[in-house]
């Protein structure tokens, strides 16, 4: 049975764990190693699990645990040309792992994983939708500040999507960050607010996808109280618990997954 589990999903640190007890992979390894081990093993999972690490972009929220995960497990570590030498640059990758640039995709055991460019403030940024061999799918679609035509065609018919539902329009407003870091998240190469993320769940539903994972929720401007209410309203013409499933991730997982 394979399940995604959102371990760390926030400005604060991010990792999302695709898979099951004997194998996976994360995408993103953005907090410390003990951090991670003691997430995956409120989970039932042990670390030993990750046999690779799928990295979206060079933001320190999203590799900062890199260097010990391949420090002290031998895994895999993939990520886009640019980001992958940003990682060797910054000598993120430990010479115990291997790096591969993923160009479209890559195949492990029963997975195949397609990475898709996101416009953020990066080097470069991707998503991945993971198709498994038994045709569920997956799909991680954060740091995005808009939704471009690639990133719908990549995300629409999975039946599970973890969504960046980042802030609250009146919450960003009014809030306490300087105007230019304003301007920047709520830019096209920013985040999602919540109205943006709910259009993108009504298109998401309506093709077919049953389980939505809201997630990269901005402590400051935004509650998942907020996030949920905005994805619910958009979907009133759909039943919540037949016609979709709808979790919002927390910052740090309490053992929370969904199966795929």
């Amino acid at each position: 049975m394979n399940a995604i589990y959102p371990l760390f999903s926030s400005s604060k640190g991010n990792a999302i764990f695709i898979g099951n007890s004997q194998r996976g992979i994360l995408i993103d390894c953005g907090v410390s190693y003990k951090r991670l081990e003691a997430a995956m093993k409120r989970c039932g999972l042990d670390i030993s699990a990750v046999k690779a690490v799928f990295i979206t972009h060079e933001h320190g929220d999203h590799i900062k645990g890199l260097p010990v995960l391949t420090k002290k497990q031998s895994v895999k570590v993939y990520a886009q040309s640019m980001i992958l030498r940003k990682l060797f640059t910054d000598n993120l990758i430990h010479e115990n792992s291997q790096a591969l640039e993923i160009n479209i995709s890559a195949e492990l055991f029963d997975m195949k994983v397609t990475a898709f460019d996101t416009p953020h403030d990066a080097l470069q940024s991707c998503g991945y939708r993971v198709d498994f061999a038994d045709g569920s799918s997956c799909a991680v679609c954060t740091d995005l500040g808009c939704v471009t035509e690639a990133v719908d065609a990549a995300v629409l018919g999975v039946g599970t999507v973890l969504l960046e539902s980042n802030y609250d329009e009146d919450m960003m407003l009014f809030g306490r960050y300087p105007r230019q870091l304003k301007q920047r998240i709520c830019s096209e190469r920013g985040h999602l607010s919540n109205d943006a993320s709910s259009d993108q769940a009504f298109r998401l539903v309506r093709h077919g996808t049953k389980n939505l994972i809201l997630g990269h929720l901005s402590e400051e401007n935004n509650t998942p109280e907020l996030a949920e209410s905005a994805v619910t309203g958009r979907l009133s013409g759909f039943v919540r618990d037949r016609d979709y499933f709808l979790m919002v991730a927390k910052p740090e997982t309490t053992g929370d997954m969904v199966v795929i």
